[in-house]
């Protein structure tokens, strides 16, 4: 029995059926600057709505976000534990907030401050998510990026830094506001 390996640098867009390959990533970081950067995507994390500050930073057309996974634009060094808390808190109908190293289409990257909430009906089911983004912290940079090298590994992914929140989000929430 073989098992199938998916390439981590290679997205599908789900409308399009088109492949995306994801750049290697360069040590260069590309400051953001300001204005919010807003996403929309469907339950499953499926982009529906990019706006225009978010394609030119992320360096991706339009037509290229629509229908394609957000974590088109995930850097590796982001810890997948930080990924699980926010699909826990956010699928519990809850506001996630976080620090986040984004990969740009060429291969640079930039820090952003997360705020992602679901989309509710009128029923209270959760129909998708927004995601607002605005210039993250210069002086919370450094320590967020020692924090997640040192959660990165695959070890972490359920580690109670991250499961439980209570030092992810007090680490966050003692930034400045």
């Amino acid at each position: 029995m073989t098992s199938k390996m998916t390439n981590p640098y290679i997205i599908e867009n789900t409308l399009t059926g088109e492949k995306i390959f994801k750049p290697m990533p360069i040590d260069e970081e590309v400051v953001y600057d300001g204005g919010v950067m807003i996403t929309e995507t469907d339950v499953r994390g499926v982009i529906t709505y990019a706006n225009r500050n978010f394609r030119e930073m992320s360096g991706y057309s339009k037509e290229e976000l629509i229908g394609a996974p957000h974590n088109i634009v995930r850097h590796p060094d982001m810890p997948k534990g930080a990924f699980r808390a926010m699909w826990r808190t956010i699928a519990s109908k809850k506001i996630w907030r976080g620090y986040v190293k984004n990969l740009r289409k060429d291969g640079r990257y930039y820090w952003v401050l997360v705020y992602i909430q679901p989309k509710l009906d009128e029923e209270g089911d959760i129909i998708g998510y927004t995601a607002g983004r605005k210039v993250a912290y210069p002086e919370a940079i450094a320590e967020v990026s020692e924090f997640y090298a040192k959660y990165k590994g695959d070890e972490y992914i359920d580690d109670p830094v991250f499961s439980d929140g209570t030092h992810y989000h007090e680490y966050l929430y003692g930034q400045n506001e």
